[in-house]
């Protein structure tokens, strides 16, 4: 049985329905980061569990128990938010242990806890501190330390590392995951951050306009897209995604080049429509447009290890990595070439993913959503 347990789950505000019957669970223990774009439900979801937000209809269930109708304190969850809400009359030593004080704990224990709590987010230097002399990311290790120091069964990070720099963000989600090893405490975090995403989960699981898209580790949501939603979503830069067909000779054709046939194997009828997907590191270049999909390489993003070719076929835009030695500069004509054994196939009318790769195998449309 999952320790955090969600039914049928909606909320409605008005006339319009934010969440439509979300089910999932997430197993003690378990760091699982909701993904998506913004104004997709996940932190409507998230204060659900928090209690911040009124059930509509469906179930939460925390450790076995339906907690649906119970106040947010009552719920052992603490919650981290996007801005630190710390008080900046008090010190940091005060801010971590005001939760102790509210639960009316004697002054020794306290005193124990936060020391600890410090500790392990080493803020111990700065207990004397207050806010305004903190830098963000120690502004928001002090908000961490809040949440710690109550000892909750579930804690939730609703975008905790937006308001923080690039550099300080990498930190940050390292601290994170180191934290959540050491404690061992199911976290549910959430973010419209792909990269966080990525690097933090255990599972993670994709919502669009207040559904869920697909769950799963973050290797297989990314090597597996169950929708060109979450094709499109996740993967920076994103998966091209091309309207296709079966060549008489069985191999993939292209609408962006239809005169020209590429290999690839698929269980489909000569003539059959699909998407094609492919993600940019998948796509070959060749430097001459004699083969593969005629191309004009528009612009070169050098990001230091890798760089990203964005070439224009036709009127579309195609996003490939370029070789560290390639010598193809802006203005080039070249071809582009979908790899054959990193192919993605989606319905072209539901949007679904058919199948993994281009290799031999009967295409039977796969769903959307998994769920524990």
């Amino acid at each position: 049985m999952a320790y955090v347990s969600i039914r049928e789950l909606r909320k409605s505000y008005d006339d319009t329905e934010a969440l439509h019957g979300l089910n999932l669970g997430f197993e003690e223990g378990e760091f699982v980061v909701i993904v998506g774009p913004s104004g997709c439900g996940k932190s409507t979801l998230l204060r659900m569990i928090a209690g911040l937000e009124s059930v509509t209809s469906g179930e939460i269930a925390i450790a076995g128990q339906v907690v649906n109708d119970f106040d947010p304190a009552d719920r052992g969850c603490a919650m981290v938010f996007q801005n630190y809400a710390l008080y900046p009359h008090m010190t940091v030593a005060a801010n971590i242990g005001y939760p102790l004080k509210l639960a009316k704990l004697p002054r020794t224990e306290r005193d124990a806890r936060v020391r600890q709590v410090a500790e392990i987010l080493g803020l111990t230097p700065y207990l004397d501190r207050r806010p305004k002399q903190l830098s963000g990311g120690q502004r928001q290790r002090v908000a961490m330390g809040r949440a710690i120091v109550r000892e909750p069964r579930l804690f939730l990070f609703d975008e905790p590392l937006s308001n923080l720099d690039a550099k300080m963000r990498v930190q940050m989600r390292i601290e994170l995951r180191r934290l959540h090893r050491q404690l061992s405490a199911t976290s549910v975090l959430v973010t419209h951050d792909q990269i966080e995403a990525m690097t933090m989960a255990d599972r993670l699981v994709v919502m669009n306009s207040g559904r869920i898209e697909q769950i799963g580790p973050p290797s297989e949501v990314y090597a597996r897209p169950a929708s060109t939603f979450v094709a499109g979503f996740l993967g920076s830069p994103a998966m091209n995604l091309f309207t296709a067909r079966i060549g008489a000779e069985g191999g993939i054709q292209c609408d962006l080049a239809p005169d020209r046939e590429f290999p690839g194997r698929l269980d489909l009828a000569p003539g059959s429509a699909f998407v094609l997907g492919v993600r940019p590191e998948d796509m070959s270049i060749a430097e001459t447009d004699t083969s593969g999909l005629p191309a004009v390489l528009d612009l070169i993003e050098d990001l230091g290890g890798t760089r990203i070719a964005h070439c224009r076929v036709g009127e579309a835009f195609v996003t490939a990595v370029l070789p560290r030695e390639s010598r193809l500069r802006e203005g080039a004509r070249l071809g582009l070439l979908p790899g054959p054994r990193q192919l993605h196939a989606f319905s072209l009318e539901t949007g679904l993913r058919l199948t993994s790769t281009a290799t031999a195998g009967t295409l039977a449309p796969t769903e959307s959503v998994t769920v524990p």
